[in-house]
């Protein structure tokens, strides 16, 4: 099996699956078993300043949206940072470091945005032998209407300034976790990166409501009849989290720094996705909280095939797709495709004419006999068909040579020119020309 040994900003672990601050992270006995099941490393849940205990709803925490076969497609949830005494956590971290030392071991902190609350704990946190810090500026609920969280992450001086207190206080890396409740994920990216931080993960849970309960009328989850936005995460917000992280890999101002991908990790090729956008690792929450912790083991052993499969490293993977991602108007649009239905696995069930007909671009016909076409000169390679599709591969698109199809009208071309590069259809052809 490929080596899948990680080394994200000098921490060593055994595989670049991380468990994310949340409730499976909250005390040693869970991060116990998850490392016995094979996770390469945690962040602990977020801890908080000394004083005041931390008091969380006693109803449900928890919202979801399923699919339609009941598998859960994202969750909300209104849970606040760790609501057990700061003692407590900061003696199981150090009994458990000890227990694990190959095995990553970050500490997520929330404190208010004052620099001596940062200074008290930071050396508290240093002392249990932790390999590092993540500063959790994402959480959208609960803590945020204290100024903390995610009201830090929607400001950028915030973030460089809290990051350079940190920088400045211990000699852990500091890892500053991003809010997606946000216009423009580079902005505070750049922050932490002028802060000094070392890494940034993202993404934390967006701000959502997950809905309604039609005979009370209150949000969901209700506590006594009334709710409050939540943190959404789950498979739903994957693609989300791709673009952000993406954005991040490929800025010039932020190109090169160190990136923990978060956001609906839930089997192999999704981690192997956020690698190729550029995260060093990847950290999972509401996988392992639907599926157990087990659910690392498939994610090693897909990973490793599909590196051994390819010939690649891990470092081969990380970061391999980014040079691909580019602007709209860098697209090359003397590319072009066509819908191409395979007959023999069509089941007849009108899904692709009834929505190419009504809601695209009539490009599909339909016989008497039930026989679905494509009308080649009124296809613009939308491929709607392909994703509303019921049978996998039976709709697929299938590009055109060059030349072979009229820019101007789509109209396929009967004989493709044998010199495509001064022929009028070619668009670079006429800018030349004129």
């Amino acid at each position: 099996m490929a080596d899948l040994s990680s080394d994200f900003l000098g921490i060593k672990s055994p595989n670049p699956f991380w468990l994310a601050s949340a409730p499976p992270t909250d005390k040693a006995y869970n991060v116990v078993r998850a490392f016995e099941a094979g996770w390469g490393g945690v962040v602990w849940k977020t801890l908080g300043e000394a004083g005041p205990p931390i008091v969380n709803v006693n109803g449900p925490r928890y919202g979801a949206i399923w699919g339609a076969d009941r598998r859960l497609l994202g969750l909300n949830n209104i849970e606040l940072i760790t609501d057990r005494p700061l003692e407590v956590n900061l003696r199981e971290i150090k009994q458990v470091k000890r227990d694990w030392p190959d095995r990553a071991m970050i500490v997520s902190l929330m404190v208010p945005c004052e620099e001596q609350a940062w200074k008290a704990i930071l050396p508290l946190v240093e002392e249990t032998g932790a390999d590092g810090i993540e500063l959790n500026f994402g959480c959208p609920h609960g803590m945020s209407e204290r100024g903390m969280g995610a009201a830090v992450g929607q400001v950028p001086e915030y973030i460089e300034m809290v990051a350079r207190w940190c920088k400045q206080n211990t000699r852990m890396p500091v890892i500053v976790k991003l809010t997606p409740n946000i216009t423009d994920i580079r902005y505070p990216a750049r922050a932490a990166k002028k802060g000094g931080a070392d890494a940034v993960s993202l993404i934390n849970t967006i701000s959502s409501i997950i809905g309604v309960d039609l005979d009370d009328f209150s949000p969901q989850p209700s506590i006594d009849g009334k709710g409050s936005h939540g943190g959404y995460c789950g498979p739903a917000v994957k693609p989300i989290a791709l673009n952000m992280v993406a954005e991040i890999a490929r800025d010039a101002e932020t190109r090169g720094m160190p990136i923990s991908g978060i956001g609906g990790v839930t089997t192999w090729r999704d981690a192997a996705e956020f690698l190729a956008l550029g995260a060093g690792n990847v950290q999972v929450c509401t996988a392992a909280m639907t599926y157990g912790f087990k659910i690392v083991q498939e994610m090693i052993s897909g990973l490793s095939q599909y590196l051994d499969h390819h010939d690649m490293a891990l470092s081969d993977l990380i970061g391999r797709a980014v040079p691909n991602v580019t602007d709209w108007q860098y697209l090359n649009l003397n590319y072009v495709t066509k819908a191409r239905i395979d007959q023999d696995a069509c089941i007849k069930c009108g899904r692709c004419y009834a929505a190419c007909e009504d809601t695209s671009h009539q490009a599909i016909s339909m016989s008497p006999e039930r026989v679905f076409e494509v009308m080649d000169d009124e296809c613009v390679a939308c491929n709607l068909c392909v994703n509303v599709c019921p049978v996998d591969n039976c709709i697929t698109m299938e590009r055109m040579p060059a030349g072979a199809v009229d820019l101007r009208t789509g109209a396929v071309v009967t004989d493709v020119p044998a010199d495509w590069t001064t022929h009028p259809n070619n668009p670079a052809a006429r800018t030349a020309a004129e």
